[in-house]
């Protein structure tokens, strides 16, 4: 099955096409306990705003019932009977009432909501983990990883700012501005609630203009921001590399480079963001002036008392809290959008490699491999096996040679099946793999590859990870077999001893013994050992080769091997050469043959002297160094 392409870049859905997509994550299916949270934070939120629309009026009443109280007279010159003052001062204590029950109003709304949303995004953040691991291994070898745990850290916040901006702050903002032009028309009259209402589109109008042109400098700062996480990222995991060639300067040149591009859209973002707080200002100023022209007009006229210029007043400046927040509500929601959109392009894209509808498990039986006719391309202009065809039966050990680019390695993915053969088939014991479960498969399969990649957790942690629910005893066996245990117990922490990022607290060596014992946990009836022992000394691979010998010995084992001594005891040696086998045998039959793998073991034979010769030139220079130094 071919991977579905992502849309273009611009076809990004809209609000609605969004929430449509979220909706089966933020509406609760199967949990009523979530689903009364909602309905409540509904309810509360029309009564906090029942409750907001009423603070304005105390406002008026209190200025009204003080304009009476004091008669008109000047404040100061003659002091005014304390009980004249009853009516405010409970009129003030109904002010205080609103404001307390309006806040807590909110925040109970808030609080019963956040664990719907936060649902939600665990949800789907659950969901696109799950399918990255399902994605093909062509998928995860084109992304940096830098970048798509961006996309999934993106997009779970998006998520929850999705979720809160519309729910908690733009239908409230919706819902009081509703109410605002309800009270005003009743209150005064049409001419109050037009002029807001202008007033308020034009601000809307404004803020969508501005914010999306603010948008556009966002999304280069993020696609900066995310070139230079990247680029920390690898340059990081790469630590020893970029000290093996001396490299500091040009890596911190390229992360600056990445820097000044974040830079200059960060700066430009700022004062962007000036812009379209003075306009809205602005905007804001104008029509409240106008309000305020228009009650100081009726006040005048006699049809309005002084306390309906403040409940105006009041009513306005209350507006326009959420409206100051309408630019920063319109781009964190376009925004979180494109974080949506970003994780949902991961979540619907088809994995290369899909299990067939019903496909049954692989039944295990002896573990017989074979390899018919297999034709493989990465990209079709360059073949990588041409009609490769071999066996490896059940109990026997059969190894791969050749030289680099013949496409060894190609054929323990194909085993896999992190890819599949474009013709020809893979059987094991007569099943073709491609028509049963992937899981099924991979669970009668081990591998030692040659990078051995442990996760940043403890020895015991990647041991166990070849059976998870293997006991303390099964795992200490297997460290025992692979010849790892007395280096564990020397160590103070033991077994939970952290191995570090991609395990560089241990070494070659060490690493490659986890993987051993981890792939001996797994007790696997087919074996895969991928160049296990070609990144080691000539020391340590001779003590890895015995362990390996041992756990290989009764298994169907498939050796990948770029030094020939480690195969000279296969059962059969296949040279591989161009993506066709051209020799096979055992390694005396191919010697006698004196061709390519004659040649091949010529050559290493060479090498393997000069190395010799050289280190005991350096050891002879190195006493005769000792001696005059005496």
């Amino acid at each position: 099955m071919t991977s579905t392409p992502p849309p273009a870049p611009d076809a990004r859905p809209g609000l609605v096409a969004t929430y449509r997509r979220l909706w089966p994550y933020l509406w609760p299916y199967g949990r009523p306990d979530l689903q009364r949270r909602v309905f409540l934070a509904f309810g509360l939120l029309l009564v906090a705003k029942l409750v907001t629309m009423v603070t304005p009026f105390t406002f008026k009443w209190i200025t009204d019932a003080l304009v009476a109280a004091v008669g008109g007279q000047e404040h100061g010159k003659e002091q005014v009977p304390t009980g004249i003052f009853a009516a405010p001062m409970l009129l003030i204590a109904i002010y205080g009432a609103s404001r307390i029950l309006m806040a807590g109003l909110t925040q109970a709304r808030d609080g019963l909501f956040a664990k719907v949303a936060m649902h939600a995004v665990r949800r789907l953040a659950l969901k696109t983990f799950r399918h990255m691991h399902q994605l093909s291994l062509r998928f995860h070898l084109e992304r940096k990883t830098g970048g798509l745990t961006r996309v999934l850290e993106r997009g779970r916040s998006g998520i929850e700012e999705l979720s809160r901006l519309m729910v908690l702050t733009l239908v409230p903002t919706i819902v009081e501005f509703v109410l605002v032009l309800g009270v005003l028309a009743w209150e005064f009259d049409w001419t109050y609630s037009l002029v807001v209402f202008v007033m308020v589109a034009a601000y809307l109008g404004f803020t969508y203009k501005a914010t999306e042109w603010r948008i556009a400098i966002r999304r280069r700062m993020n696609e900066s921001d995310t070139d230079a996480n990247t680029k920390s990222v690898d340059s990081l995991l790469n630590y020893e590399t970029v000290k093996y060639f001396g490299a500091e300067a040009r890596e911190t040149q390229r992360f600056d480079g990445a820097m000044a591009r974040y830079e200059k859209a960060s700066t430009q973002t700022y004062v962007s963001l000036a812009v379209l707080n003075a306009g809205q200002a602005l905007i804001f100023t104008l029509g409240m002036t106008a309000v305020m022209w228009l009650a100081a007009r009726d006040i005048l006229a006699g049809r309005t008392t002084i306390g309906g210029f403040v409940l105006a007043n009041t009513m306005l400046v209350q507006l326009s809290m959420p409206l100051n927040f309408m630019g920063m509500i319109y781009r964190e929601i376009k925004q979180a959008l494109i974080d949506i959109d970003d994780m949902f392009r991961i979540l619907h894209r088809n994995p290369e490699i899909a299990d067939r509808p019903n496909a049954p498990a692989l039944v295990a039986g002896p573990a017989e491999v074979r390899f018919e006719n297999v034709h493989f391309a990465y990209n079709p202009d360059r073949p990588i096996l041409r009609g490769v065809s071999f066996t490896v039966p059940s109990g026997k050990t059969v190894a791969i040679v050749g030289p680099s680019g013949a496409g060894k390695s190609t054929l323990s993915r194909l085993l896999f099946r992190f890819y599949e053969p474009q013709s020809g088939r893979i059987a094991i014991d007569g099943q073709d793999i491609a028509a049963v479960r992937q899981d099924s498969l991979r669970a009668v399969i081990g591998m030692v590859p040659q990078d051995t990649v442990l996760f940043n957790d403890t020895i015991g942690y990647n041991i166990r990870y070849g059976r998870w629910e293997a006991s303390e005893a099964e795992m200490r066996e297997a460290a025992r077999l692979a010849q790892i245990d007395r280096f564990i117990e020397g160590l103070p922490e033991g077994y939970d001893t952290p191995v570090g990022e991609r395990g560089l607290k241990l070494s070659g060596g060490e690493k490659q013994r986890v993987a051993i014992a981890r792939t001996i946990l797994k007790s696997p009836p087919i074996l895969v050992l991928d160049e296990a022992t070609s990144a080691l000394d000539s020391f340590t691979e001779s003590q890895i080769q015995d362990a390996l010998d041992r756990i290989a010995k009764g298994r169907t084992t498939l050796v990948i091997a770029h030094r020939l001594s480690t195969v000279v005891n296969a059962d059969e040696i296949l040279v591989l050469d161009k993506g066709v086998i051209v020799e096979r045998g055992t390694h005396a039959a191919l010697l006698d043959q004196d061709g390519v793998y004659a040649a091949l073991w010529n050559r290493q034979r060479e090498a393997d002297a000069a190395r010799a010769a050289l280190r005991r030139a350096e050891e002879a220079a190195a006493r005769q160094d000792a001696i005059a130094a005496e």
